[in-house]
């Protein structure tokens, strides 16, 4: 029998945990620090638009905890900057041929596990879901909790993707195989541009937010130089309608990006050098200009480390900033 294990289980990854321990699957999570003895010792609670729910899991604070076996498949759920220490992790421990299925954000961790492990799968997350508290995770879309579709990296369908989609339709999510995984992936990438946005400006200040639409449209610049194919703002749309919703839990709406969650929780660092960093990346090998990306990435990484709540700046005093070099001094 096929075993799961999820490589951390925050905000995406604790409700697929869940979903596919409740639905039956052999499941055990890998979580770490006051998350991982919340877990430990009272389950795994998901609150949802129906109410709690507590999950009680198997769960270890570090993988060396685990005996690999030829059954296994990870799915890592971390956030992309943590991801070259997980797979050097997995490296030394997990099966040569383990498949490794990357329910992440971004598009560099499905080329930071390739180096180690020649079956990498990438997923397409398009799911609201909160982390904030030690043992609790937010699932707000109900009946299903979002989008994972699956397709081998970098392209093509096999049976474990088939099997992997069929494990998280059984958990509450919508999942496709999909031949054409990155075209997906990199369309996403646009949208998570905004969360070193909302780092920057606070939540409230990104809704028609000058500064993200040039984000995009260097990102856009970017993509057309490498030749880069991405699906369609439409076709984003159409994949989400009637799926991803966001509805109150317990009274009250959750919205927050994945950054903002980390900024409130005291982190210390957000995943921004490998969303708003992918596209300063790009730029950077095809002679696109990102002076826009390449503050917000900066910024954001600052605030992050610097602990300060987000809203630092204004939309005006960011968009004046650009004028700079990227590395003059705030």
């Amino acid at each position: 029998m096929t075993r799961f294990i999820v490589y951390g289980v925050g905000a995406i990854g604790g409700p697929l945990a869940a979903g596919l321990f409740e639905a039956g699957h052999d499941v055990v999570a890998v979580a770490r620090g006051r998350h991982y003895e919340a877990i430990a010792a009272h389950g795994l609670r998901v609150d949802t638009p129906e109410g709690p729910t507590v999950s009680r899991l198997p769960v270890v604070d570090h993988p060396c905890r685990l005996e690999f076996g030829a059954d296994d498949i990870v799915l890592l759920a971390m956030k992309s900057h943590h991801t070259p220490a997980a797979v050097g992790t997995l490296a030394d421990l997990a099966r040569p041929g383990t498949p490794i299925a990357c329910v992440q954000n971004g598009v560099e961790n499905e080329r930071a596990a390739l180096r180690m492990f020649p079956h990498v799968y990438g997923v397409l997350v398009l799911t609201p879901g909160t982390h904030l508290s030690p043992g609790v995770v937010v699932a707000p879309s109900s009946p299903l909790r979002g989008v994972l579709d699956v397709g081998r990296y970098p392209h093509g369908v096999d049976a474990t993707a088939q099997e992997i989609a069929s494990a998280f339709e059984a958990a509450r999510y919508s999942s496709h195989p999909t031949r054409d995984i990155q075209r997906w992936k990199y369309a996403k990438l646009l949208n998570n541009l905004v969360n070193a946005a909302e780092v920057v400006l606070g939540d409230d200040g990104v809704s028609g937010s000058a500064v993200v639409a040039r984000a995009r449209q260097e990102a856009l610049a970017c993509y057309a130089a490498a030749g880069i194919d991405h699906a369609s703002a439409d076709e984003m749309r159409d994949r989400k309608r009637n799926i991803v919703t966001s509805k109150p839990v317990q009274g009250r709406e959750w919205q927050a990006s994945s950054s903002l969650q980390s900024v409130a929780r005291g982190t210390g660092s957000v995943e921004c050098d490998y969303l708003n960093g992918e596209i300063v990346l790009l730029g950077r090998r095809f002679g696109v200009p990102t002076p826009v990306n390449e503050l917000l990435q900066r910024l954001a990484g600052d605030l992050a480390r610097q602990r300060r709540q987000p809203g630092a700046l204004s939309e005006q005093e960011l968009l004046e900033l650009t004028v700079l070099e990227p590395s003059a001094p705030l």
